[in-house]
């Protein structure tokens, strides 16, 4: 009994020291692939081509960034990872009767993608919560979202912003106007499901609602004070 819980033990250091460099390691060095991206390839029964290149957060348009964090996780510059206002109203919702919706943020989702696995379950939701600490507390809210904009699924085997521009529109992440920013945003809930282009009733409803956010959210500004004024591409 002794050695299993010096195993155990063992175990846990060795866990928490991997892990730690793990994460500091992806705070200078671009992720090169996602676990979600060989997920994908093995459960794909045909050829499944993987379209990724990174691209730094200035080379990606600020209509993107903004209507990401609009669709996503509005509260994304204010919280420490984990928005507990929408946690709460979640869990309300639930209780009179309405489907659990997610109340995911950008940083979890930004944990989930680079560090583990899709399926839902509690254990992986505790490593979750484990790697979204550390993420907040080691990374840059500007390094979270780049991160979070390059590794992200954005179709059927496209990953990231700049695979998502060109496979959608045939331009560069850079180079998104807002129209199309928009849509690319309105699609993740299910990238794999929606189109982006041409545009399902779907998306084009929710493109609606986001760009009312964005015009309610004001100027991008990261690791700042929020502005009133938003300037977009």
């Amino acid at each position: 009994m002794k050695k299993f819980f010096r195993f155990i033990a063992k175990s846990t250091v060795a866990f928490i020291v991997i892990s730690f460099l793990w994460v500091l390691t992806y705070k200078w060095i671009d992720v090169p692939a996602t676990p979600l991206m060989g997920i994908r390839k093995l459960q794909s029964e045909k050829q499944h081509t993987i379209q990724h290149q990174w691209v730094p957060l200035s080379k990606i348009s600020k209509s993107l960034q903004l209507a990401v964090i609009c669709s996503e996780d509005q509260r994304f510059m204010e919280h420490n990872g984990f928005d507990h206002e929408a946690i709460e109203k979640a869990l309300a919702e639930h209780k009179a009767g309405k489907r659990l919706r997610g109340a995911s943020t950008i940083s979890q989702q930004t944990a989930k993608n680079v560090f583990l696995w899709p399926q839902r379950s509690w254990v992986r939701k505790g490593f979750e919560v484990y790697f979204t600490f550390l993420i907040e507390k080691l990374w840059t809210k500007e390094r979270i979202l780049e991160i979070y904009l390059n590794s992200i699924e954005m179709g059927n085997g496209i990953y990231g912003a700049e695979a998502a521009a060109k496979f959608w529109y045939n331009t560069t992440a850079a180079n998104l106007n807002r129209e199309e920013a928009v849509a690319i945003a309105a699609i993740l809930p299910n990238p794999r499901k929606y189109l982006a282009n041409p545009p399902s009733s779907y998306t084009q409803k929710r493109a609606e609602w986001i760009f009312i956010q964005m015009r309610n959210y004001g100027t991008l500004v990261l690791d700042k004070p929020q502005q009133n004024e938003y300037r977009g591409h």
